[in-house]
């Protein structure tokens, strides 16, 4: 099995040579995909790329998030190989998880398509509390999804993931920013990939930062909070499983997953609450 690790970068000078040094120790193919920093960052990862310690894709601008993980797919696929972990460079998806990652690999065999991190699926003593909206933003989408598909994630927004290269190939990735997840989902979905979660640790080291874009608006989480609290979004077990059994009714995975992603699009579109 050939395992490439991806790590998109934005402005982390502070963390890049710690978290580099400790993803080395489990693993040493990796790629950095440094999303147009202004901060050094940079010029530190082309160092590095020369002495042949990674692999380095560098936007000439800040291109987003969600291009970064796109970007990370299609060389892991053109290089040949069989699976791609993503985790982030800011300390707060701790690189000795990997080798949980590659024994789900290993264990499920043919089984799996994504093994995604979740923060939220065991609690743990030494995890940290997350800011309340982002907590609300990601428990109330991560419910719809469930409700829209029939699964059972508890957290759809943690960029923590090992995925198949040869599933990736089925989807036709273009959000660049950090709703990237709410493409992704429902692709999956329509694709039929087979999904599970392990647990992470829940770490905020900046409780400063943000979703970005659309799920920056103002109007977000006024947005939600109607949302979740209105008969269309009855998050009951007797509200899922009716959802659920209309859902399937249709045997048209692209239908529910147009559908779905109509549905996260207008939860995302929060500026039209903002008035």
């Amino acid at each position: 099995m050939r395992l490439l690790i991806a790590i998109p970068v934005y402005n982390e000078q502070k963390y890049v040579r710690t978290v580099l040094d400790k993803v080395k120790r489990f693993h040493d193919d990796v790629l950095v995909i440094d999303d147009g920093s202004t901060d050094g960052t940079g010029e530190l990862l082309a160092t590095l790329a020369d002495r042949s310690d990674i692999h380095l894709i560098r936007h000439g601008v800040n291109r987003g998030y969600g291009q970064s993980l796109i970007d990370a797919f299609r060389y892991a696929d053109r290089k040949g190989y069989d699976w791609v972990i993503t985790m982030d460079c800011d300390e707060q998806h701790e690189p000795e998880m990997i080798p949980e990652f590659v024994r789900s690999i290993r264990a499920g065999c043919c089984q799996w398509d994504v093994i995604s991190g979740s923060r939220y699926m065991e609690t743990r003593p030494d995890g940290d509390l997350p800011p309340g909206d982002r907590r609300a933003i990601n428990a109330t989408i991560t419910a719809l999804l469930n409700d829209l598909f029939g699964w059972n994630l508890t957290d759809s927004f943690c960029g923590f993931k090992a995925h198949r290269v040869a599933a990736m190939r089925k989807l036709n990735l273009t959000e660049t920013g950090y709703a990237f997840p709410l493409q992704f989902w429902p692709q999956a979905y329509e694709a039929g990939l087979r999904i599970k979660e392990v647990p992470v640790r829940l770490i905020y080291n900046d409780p400063t930062r943000h979703f970005g874009g659309l799920l920056d608006d103002a109007g977000c989480g006024c947005s939600i909070t109607r949302m979740s609290s209105t008969p269309s979004f009855d998050a009951s077990k007797n509200g899922r499983l009716q959802h659920r059994q209309r859902r399937r009714r249709s045997t048209n995975r692209r239908c529910v997953a147009a559908s779905a992603a109509n549905e996260l699009h207008s939860l995302a579109l929060c500026r039209l609450e903002s008035a």
